[in-house]
Protein backbone atom coordinates (compact mmCIF):
# COMPACT_ATOMS: atom_id res chain seq x y z
CA UNK A 1 0.00 0.00 0.00
CA UNK A 2 1.46 3.36 -1.06
CA UNK A 3 -0.25 6.50 0.11
CA UNK A 4 1.35 9.41 -1.72
CA UNK A 5 1.45 13.01 -0.48
CA UNK A 6 -0.89 15.40 -2.25
CA UNK A 7 0.62 18.53 -3.78
CA UNK A 8 -0.23 21.63 -1.74
CA UNK A 9 -2.06 24.48 -3.45
CA UNK A 10 -0.78 26.59 -5.28
CA UNK A 11 1.69 24.08 -6.80
CA UNK A 12 1.81 24.91 -10.53
CA UNK A 13 1.25 21.25 -11.49
CA UNK A 14 -2.32 21.62 -10.21
CA UNK A 15 -2.82 24.25 -12.92
CA UNK A 16 -1.15 22.24 -15.71
CA UNK A 17 -3.00 19.89 -18.06
CA UNK A 18 -1.69 16.35 -17.77
CA UNK A 19 -0.22 14.41 -20.72
CA UNK A 20 -2.23 11.73 -22.54
CA UNK A 21 -1.47 8.07 -21.88
CA UNK A 22 -0.65 6.06 -25.03
CA UNK A 23 -0.66 2.59 -23.46
CA UNK A 24 -1.22 0.85 -20.15
CA UNK A 25 2.25 0.18 -18.75
CA UNK A 26 3.50 -1.06 -15.37
CA UNK A 27 4.13 2.59 -14.44
CA UNK A 28 0.51 3.51 -15.27
CA UNK A 29 -0.76 0.55 -13.19
CA UNK A 30 1.46 1.65 -10.27
CA UNK A 31 0.17 5.24 -10.46
CA UNK A 32 -3.43 3.95 -10.46
CA UNK A 33 -2.69 1.75 -7.42
CA UNK A 34 -1.09 4.69 -5.59
CA UNK A 35 -4.06 6.91 -6.47
CA UNK A 36 -6.47 4.32 -5.08
CA UNK A 37 -4.48 3.88 -1.86
CA UNK A 38 -4.22 7.66 -1.45
CA UNK A 39 -7.93 8.18 -2.23
CA UNK A 40 -9.04 5.58 0.35
CA UNK A 41 -6.65 7.00 2.98
CA UNK A 42 -8.13 10.53 2.67
CA UNK A 43 -10.97 9.21 2.54
CA UNK A 44 -12.33 10.41 -0.78
CA UNK A 45 -14.31 9.32 -3.82
CA UNK A 46 -11.82 10.13 -6.56
CA UNK A 47 -8.36 11.36 -7.43
CA UNK A 48 -6.44 12.67 -10.43
CA UNK A 49 -2.78 11.79 -11.06
CA UNK A 50 -1.52 15.37 -11.05
CA UNK A 51 -2.79 15.72 -7.47
CA UNK A 52 0.15 13.52 -6.46
CA UNK A 53 2.57 15.03 -8.97
CA UNK A 54 2.15 12.49 -11.79
CA UNK A 55 1.44 14.51 -14.92
CA UNK A 56 -0.55 11.81 -16.72
CA UNK A 57 -4.24 11.78 -17.73
CA UNK A 58 -5.12 9.15 -15.12
CA UNK A 59 -7.96 9.22 -12.63
CA UNK A 60 -9.64 6.84 -10.22
CA UNK A 61 -13.20 7.06 -8.91
CA UNK A 62 -15.08 5.04 -6.29
CA UNK A 63 -18.40 6.39 -5.03
CA UNK A 64 -19.54 3.11 -3.46
CA UNK A 65 -20.50 2.83 0.20
CA UNK A 66 -17.81 0.25 0.97
CA UNK A 67 -15.04 1.80 -1.14
CA UNK A 68 -14.10 -1.41 -2.90
CA UNK A 69 -15.00 -0.76 -6.54
CA UNK A 70 -12.53 1.79 -7.84
CA UNK A 71 -12.70 2.46 -11.57
CA UNK A 72 -9.38 3.21 -13.26
CA UNK A 73 -9.51 5.59 -16.22
CA UNK A 74 -6.87 6.82 -18.66
CA UNK A 75 -7.56 9.79 -20.94
CA UNK A 76 -11.16 10.26 -19.75
CA UNK A 77 -13.32 12.63 -21.77
CA UNK A 78 -16.93 13.66 -21.29
CA UNK A 79 -19.00 12.85 -24.37
CA UNK A 80 -22.37 13.97 -23.01
CA UNK A 81 -23.56 15.78 -19.91
CA UNK A 82 -27.13 16.03 -18.66
CA UNK A 83 -28.92 19.36 -18.59
CA UNK A 84 -30.15 18.61 -15.08
CA UNK A 85 -27.67 19.77 -12.44
CA UNK A 86 -26.75 18.31 -9.07
CA UNK A 87 -25.27 20.32 -6.21
CA UNK A 88 -22.64 18.70 -4.02
CA UNK A 89 -20.16 19.84 -1.39
CA UNK A 90 -16.72 19.46 -2.99
CA UNK A 91 -13.23 19.64 -1.52
CA UNK A 92 -9.67 18.69 -2.39
CA UNK A 93 -6.74 17.34 -0.39
CA UNK A 94 -4.64 19.87 -2.29
CA UNK A 95 -6.43 22.76 -0.55
CA UNK A 96 -7.00 21.59 3.01
CA UNK A 97 -9.69 22.75 5.38
CA UNK A 98 -12.21 24.21 2.93
CA UNK A 99 -15.06 23.06 0.71
CA UNK A 100 -17.86 24.56 -1.34
CA UNK A 101 -21.15 23.59 -2.94
CA UNK A 102 -20.64 23.15 -6.69
CA UNK A 103 -23.34 22.53 -9.31
CA UNK A 104 -22.43 20.07 -12.05
CA UNK A 105 -24.40 17.95 -14.53
CA UNK A 106 -26.20 15.13 -12.69
CA UNK A 107 -25.14 12.53 -15.28
CA UNK A 108 -22.31 12.20 -17.78
CA UNK A 109 -21.21 9.76 -20.45
CA UNK A 110 -17.45 9.27 -20.41
CA UNK A 111 -15.04 7.62 -22.85
CA UNK A 112 -11.78 6.33 -21.39
CA UNK A 113 -9.15 3.63 -21.66
CA UNK A 114 -9.59 1.01 -18.94
CA UNK A 115 -7.04 -1.09 -17.02
CA UNK A 116 -6.83 -3.56 -19.94
CA UNK A 117 -6.19 -0.83 -22.53
CA UNK A 118 -9.71 -1.12 -23.97
CA UNK A 119 -11.76 1.94 -24.91
CA UNK A 120 -14.90 2.09 -22.79
CA UNK A 121 -17.95 4.38 -22.82
CA UNK A 122 -19.78 4.46 -19.51
CA UNK A 123 -22.61 6.47 -17.98
CA UNK A 124 -22.15 7.90 -14.49
CA UNK A 125 -24.93 9.38 -12.35
CA UNK A 126 -25.08 11.23 -9.02
CA UNK A 127 -21.95 11.19 -6.87
CA UNK A 128 -20.15 9.06 -9.49
CA UNK A 129 -20.80 11.75 -12.13
CA UNK A 130 -19.74 14.55 -9.77
CA UNK A 131 -16.50 12.80 -8.90
CA UNK A 132 -15.62 11.93 -12.50
CA UNK A 133 -16.14 15.58 -13.53
CA UNK A 134 -14.10 16.79 -10.55
CA UNK A 135 -11.20 14.46 -11.43
CA UNK A 136 -11.29 15.36 -15.14
CA UNK A 137 -11.08 19.00 -14.07
CA UNK A 138 -7.94 18.12 -12.08
CA UNK A 139 -6.13 16.51 -15.02
CA UNK A 140 -7.16 19.51 -17.15
CA UNK A 141 -5.46 21.86 -14.67
CA UNK A 142 -8.67 23.10 -13.04
CA UNK A 143 -9.73 23.09 -9.41
CA UNK A 144 -13.29 22.77 -8.12
CA UNK A 145 -13.25 26.37 -6.89
CA UNK A 146 -12.83 27.56 -10.50
CA UNK A 147 -16.58 26.97 -10.74
CA UNK A 148 -17.18 29.68 -8.10
CA UNK A 149 -17.47 33.42 -8.62
CA UNK A 150 -14.24 35.39 -8.34
CA UNK A 151 -15.25 36.74 -4.92
CA UNK A 152 -16.22 33.34 -3.47
CA UNK A 153 -13.05 31.77 -4.89
CA UNK A 154 -10.86 34.46 -3.27
CA UNK A 155 -12.62 34.00 0.09
CA UNK A 156 -12.19 30.21 -0.09
CA UNK A 157 -8.46 30.42 -0.87
CA UNK A 158 -7.90 32.99 1.87
CA UNK A 159 -9.68 30.74 4.38
CA UNK A 160 -7.58 27.74 3.26
CA UNK A 161 -4.35 29.68 3.77
CA UNK A 162 -5.28 30.13 7.43
CA UNK A 163 -5.34 26.31 7.81
CA UNK A 164 -1.68 25.93 6.81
Amino acid sequence: MTVRPCLPWPDKRLRTAAAPVSEITDHVRQVWDDLIDTMYAMPGVGMGANQIGEMLRLIVVDATEDGKQAIRMANPEILHASVQLREHEEASPNLVGVSSKISRPRAVTVRYMDHAGETVEKDFVGLWATSVQHQIDHINGKMYFDHLSKTKRAMLIKKAQKHR
